[in-house]
């Protein structure tokens, strides 16, 4: 029996991204805040050393460092954060939280106590703004933490840098109760940790970001 050949046509091919679809822009912008940011922390902490001079600019430039450093945990949570689940949503957000806190603890620090006597600032902070620097530092602490366990849970960003995200972060929380060297490490140990993720934005955006896989449409999902 005579059987017409098939005219079924396969469909084109789709494509699909083998990463979510993140704007290769905002991945170099996340990765240049990184850097900025890590150059603020290391004028802050030239400044908190004595060498730099305390002046209004130098003043002024200090919340910097957390302002770029919120547009790097968002590209660093959308490049390598991303199928980390509940738990890495809530640690990037509560990472954003702290941040956005803690712009305005610089401000404080820098624009309100900066000039003022240790006794004036003991003053300051026996109220409510005492509380509330408290409560911004230990917000800190743990959102850093967190955040950093979640990226390392990916294996995707280098081990050596989240830790030093986490211990830096500590240490700058800590700030009330550890001595001004301590202080000024923890600062330049964040900055590490801050460059190390921004450096492998860079190189993962070169071979990755780009990366699509084309599956046509109706292929067979397993063996025959």
């Amino acid at each position: 029996m005579f059987t017409a050949p098939s005219t079924h046509v396969s469909p084109p091919p789709r494509v699909v991204p083998s990463t979510p679809a993140v704007p290769p822009a905002l991945i170099t912008l996340a990765r240049l805040s990184g850097l900025a940011a890590a150059a603020v922390l290391v004028v802050n902490t030239v400044k908190r050393a004595g060498i730099l001079p305390l002046v209004p600019a130098t003043q002024l430039v200090a919340p910097l460092a957390e302002v770029l450093a919120l547009l790097f945990v968002t590209g660093l949570f959308l490049r390598a954060g991303h199928r980390s689940g509940g738990w890495g949503v809530a640690a990037y957000a509560a990472n954003v939280t702290a941040l956005g806190l803690l712009v305005g603890v610089e401000f404080v620090i820098n624009l309100v106590f900066g000039g003022r006597t240790v006794a004036e600032i003991g003053v300051l902070r026996s109220g409510s703004l005492g509380i509330a620097l408290i409560a911004t530092s230990v917000v800190f602490l743990v959102a850093t933490i967190a955040f950093a366990a979640t990226m390392a849970a990916e294996r995707s960003v280098p081990r050596w840098s989240l830790v030093a995200y986490a211990v830096g972060g500590a240490l700058v929380a800590s700030r009330a109760f550890v001595p001004e060297w301590a202080l000024q490490v923890g600062l330049l140990v964040l900055a590490s940790g801050i460059v190390g993720p921004s450096v492998w934005l860079l190189r993962a955006g070169r071979s990755r970001a780009l990366t699509t896989r084309f599956v046509p449409t109706g292929a067979p999902t397993g063996a025959a």
